[in-house]
């Protein structure tokens, strides 16, 4: 049975692999000229840029990825878990966010009198929904609601509290200012706002705090290797530099794909299955006819997108003392730039944004000497009028306040430079709306209600990644590609 895999990003790999295992023949057909996706790699002049993501968080969902295998994910790449876990810049101060549980309840004790307490608390439930959430919940395909009507899980339902929104759940236990500016910033960063998220998200704190911020040897792209060595040892065949541009469909009482065909080749591969690592939007309306999309146009102009984001890729010739591996900037009003994200859909006046130093941790991401900046500012999505003038406004914006808060100068010692925003994730990924992380986790777009896994109108045609289950995120795209392995193995057997 062959199976032809769209995309090798990491929900692609993942799903590769998966069906390799089960004795498929696989290959897997990426655009790019080399695997990654969002994830993919820059080098220039000395310096190492992972283009995407750069938080590791929820290291168990790693192991547990390598150990289907049989296999150890240190075999393939090295963690050192970093301490401070990151720097958060405030209007008139700053604070290390510790590693150690203890020095980090201090530090809310300090802002709170009695928020250490609550801290512990806090983390117990979501400790419960992280435990239910990613060892459960996130495994589940979202085919059906009968998926969850099990004894243990209706028991534990409202312990989940997806009903109530994150932000008033974290309100009921803290006050300060400090304290729920960041234990919101990962929904608002990942997802959408903080009062319309479930606060069954809180399982992103406890990954946070308990489960730690890590940072693999030689960047995040140490996980692409080691993911297409793994699928490559599995017996995965790779095909790069190679664009997705047609379906033949067999057209007969039960519709399926027969085979997948290339622009700028005369490859044509034949197929028993496809899985569409692929924005899921584009291969609906680009690749199928409309008689066969799941979805309607009313359907995708109602969907909730997590942000795009305005990045830029900055090597320096020159050391900045005191700067952490990741820095969050919360200097200005954190609720006006989340309602420009989610409400007004505008760019934002002053924004919030992230610093990530890798060669603070990894000298290979540098020349020596040197330092590796990556500035990321969360957008709406659906923004049109990106252009260099508008990017280069931004960037001004946001290096100058770096600079004062860090008592450096910058600019001067900029050596190499390269940006990147929404019009570049719409012609490197086509992805819908210029979004980065796909759909916001709103309760109505979570589990069952989420663009399905498997396509209902073609017999043979499943999706994975950001727009379908479980949702946006490193972690969630490795569990993605397993559930769409699995409905394949469970439809057509291994």
């Amino acid at each position: 049975m062959k199976a032809v895999v769209i995309g090798a990003g990491f929900s692609g790999l993942s799903a590769a692999s998966f069906l390799s295992k089960k004795g498929w023949e696989v290959t897997v057909i990426e655009k790019h000229s080399m695997p990654g996706g969002r994830a993919r790699q820059i080098r220039e002049d000395g310096f190492v840029f992972d283009m995407g993501p750069s938080w590791y968080w929820m290291p168990d969902v790693f192991e547990r990825y390598f150990e289907q295998f049989g296999e150890n994910r240190a075999e393939y790449y090295h963690l050192k878990r970093l301490d401070p876990s990151y720097k958060v810049f405030w209007p008139d101060s700053e604070s290390d966010i510790p590693a150690d549980f203890q020095k980090l309840k201090a530090l809310f004790e300090n802002w709170e009198p009695g928020a250490g307490a609550k801290l512990d608390a806090f983390l117990r439930q979501a400790k419960y929904k992280y435990e239910v959430g990613m060892h459960d919940l996130v495994y589940k395909p979202g085919q059906s609601v009968l998926e969850y009507l099990n004894v243990d899980f209706l028991k534990g339902f409202a312990r989940l509290d997806v009903l109530t929104s994150i932000k008033k759940h974290i309100n009921k236990f803290f006050r300060d200012g400090h304290i729920r500016k960041l234990l919101e910033f990962p929904v608002l960063f990942l997802g959408a706002l903080p009062e319309n998220t479930p606060a069954l998200y809180s399982l992103m704190n406890y990954a946070d705090i308990c489960g730690g911020t890590w940072y693999p040897d030689n960047g995040m792209y140490s996980i692409v290797n080691g993911m297409e060595k793994l699928a490559l040892e599995l017996g995965v065949q790779f095909n790069y530099g190679e664009t997705v541009s047609s379906f033949g469909i067999e057209r007969s009482s039960i519709q399926k794909v027969i085979s997948v065909g290339t622009d700028g080749r005369e490859n044509v591969y034949s197929a028993d299955v496809v899985v569409a690592g692929a924005d899921y939007h584009f291969v609906e309306t680009q690749l199928l006819p409309k008689n066969l999309q799941s979805y309607d146009k009313k359907y995708w102009s109602t969907r909730i997108m997590a942000p795009s984001c305005l990045i830029y890729y900055v090597g320096l010739n020159k050391k900045l003392p005191g700067i952490t591996h990741h820095s969050l900037f919360f200097d200005v009003n954190f609720q006006t730039h989340a309602d420009d994200i989610y409400k007004r859909k505008i760019w934002p006046e002053e924004p919030m944004f992230y610093v990530s130093a890798t060669s603070v941790t990894d000298s290979n991401a540098a020349p020596e000497g040197c330092e590796n900046l990556f500035f990321l500012i969360p957008v709406a999505a659906g923004l049109v009028d990106d252009n260099d003038i508008l990017r280069a406004e931004y960037f001004e914006k946001i290096i100058t306040r770096f600079e004062n808060r860090i008592g450096e100068e910058v600019r001067k010692n900029i050596i190499v430079k390269k940006t990147y925003g929404p019009t570049d994730f719409v012609n490197d990924y086509n992805a819908f709306r210029g979004n980065a992380y796909g759909l916001a986790n709103t309760l109505r777009q979570t589990g069952i209600l989420k663009p399905k896994c498997k396509s209902k109108k073609v017999r043979n045609l499943f999706y994975t990644g950001q727009l379908t289950v479980p949702g946006p995120g490193v972690p969630p795209s490795l569990i993605s590609g397993e559930i769409a392995a699995q409905q394949v193995v469970e439809q057509f057997g291994s």
